[in-house]
């Protein structure tokens, strides 16, 4: 079985199939109430729905109703690439005119296909003043992002606190899923290689960057460290790391802004990184002036926030040795078109009760925390955005979408 259909296998072995059942306890306790499977024609959709109709400052693109549209049995959520509210993008964001509280919310929806898009499943207290019970609160049940990324949020928005250099911080808690990549590999050999070049090249259109990259000698017992350890050249006694040798040359595509980034690819550090350039193909280059014999190649790529997620993660990439004159693979992965979140559909859910707060992809669940201030009615929101911290903006979003085949609300029986 080949690594991608290993990857697939694993992926629906975890998670199921793309047609999810509700999840368990779900079923057994609670009824459906309400539900919009958007079969009727695009004008009706304003009896339930309510659109932004204007720019949006904090992202890309303005947004309206003509961007929101029922289309055979769908609801788009439509990128056009027009001027509109002082803005060069448009596309769309509903809410229900319905509050809801507590019970379980599912949606059934593909990402739009391509970088810089934010696709949206959540609920927000509506208006935005101190209700009744709890705080100001924003439940990101999933912010999509193209390929394969699901991003659960909770947002405390009464708690606002200015800093000292203007800006203002509220408390979040976030937590972020990937499916197909990962920030630490390590690749170990069954059969060792020799060689004088080992490289890391990706295809990828967008920047990213990459934390230590090592490069071992055999180990005969047959034990590495821990990519992630910030001392991982001392756990092993013995171990050689052969990119941090004194005849190792570093070339590379190039760097972010010019700025000569590769020393930190060995600086011993997992958390510094090379950052690469934005166009082109990247790719970093260890060689020697005698041949080495490899064990295992570990690297770190994507980067760590404050709250010690990993964002742009990479999914294609291939690791490579110089052998007879060419390059010959050691490793590949193209997560990318094995997972592609806008090619088929997905359901993310969220059991909402007075005292947890439990998301679920594909009826499984992925996160459960302690409900400390959603206590007050929202309406449910769908919305596509267009976002800068998140991939390249390019023309080739005219015309893309985000598709909704559903949106259900369960309570408690």
């Amino acid at each position: 079985m080949g690594r991608l259909n290993i990857l697939s296998f694993l992926f629906l072995l975890v998670f199921g199939a793309v047609s999810a059942q509700l999840p368990h306890g779900i079923k057994e306790n609670y009824r459906l109430v309400w539900e919009d499977n958007f079969n009727y024609k695009n004008k009706q959709l304003d009896k339930q729905w309510e659109s932004q109709n204007g720019p949006s400052g904090h992202i890309l693109c303005s947004r309206w109703r003509e961007n929101a549209v029922v289309r055979n049995g769908e609801l788009h959520l439509d990128i056009k690439k027009e001027q509109r509210g002082g803005q060069d993008w448009t596309a769309g964001s509903v809410w229900t005119k319905r509050k809801f509280k507590y019970g379980y919310f599912e949606c059934r929806y593909k990402y739009a296909g391509g970088e810089a898009t934010n696709n949206s499943f959540w609920l927000m207290t509506r208006p935005r003043k101190e209700p009744n019970e709890g705080k100001i609160f924003e439940i990101d049940i999933n912010e999509g992002h193209y390929p394969n990324e699901i991003s659960t949020n909770i947002h405390n928005w009464s708690d606002i606190e200015e800093m000292p250099n203007g800006k203002k911080k509220h408390p979040s808690y976030n937590k972020q899923f990937y499916f197909g990549a990962k920030p630490d590999y390590s690749i170990q050999l069954e059969l060792p290689i020799e060689t004088k070049k080992i490289r890391f090249v990706s295809n990828s259109s967008s920047r990213f960057n990459i934390g230590e990259f090592r490069v071992y000698g055999v180990n005969e017992s047959g034990e590495y460290p821990e990519v992630l350890s910030e001392t991982a050249d001392e756990d092993i006694l013995g171990i050689i790391n052969y990119s941090r040798a004194k005849n190792v040359n570093i070339t590379s595509s190039g760097s972010f802004n010019n700025k000569p980034t590769e020393a930190n690819l060995v600086d011993g550090n997992p958390y510094t990184s090379w950052s690469t350039q934005n166009e082109g193909q990247k790719w970093v280059e260890f060689s020697w002036d005698a041949l080495i014999k490899v064990g295992c190649i570990q690297f770190v790529n994507g980067w760590r926030d404050g709250n010690k997620n990993w964002r742009s993660l990479i999914n294609e990439y291939k690791v490579q040795y110089f052998k007879d004159g060419g390059w010959s693979d050691i490793t590949a992965l193209n997560a990318q078109s094995e997972y592609d979140f806008s090619e088929e559909f997905h359901t993310y859910g969220l059991d909402w009760t007075e005292d947890e707060l439990v998301f679920y992809f594909d009826g499984k669940e992925i996160r459960r925390v302690k409900n400390e201030f959603c206590h007050s009615e929202a309406p449910i929101w769908l919305s596509l955005a267009l976002i800068k911290w998140h991939g390249t903006l390019k023309d080739d979003l005219d015309g893309k979408s985000m598709k909704v085949d559903y949106v259900k609300y369960y309570q408690s029986k």
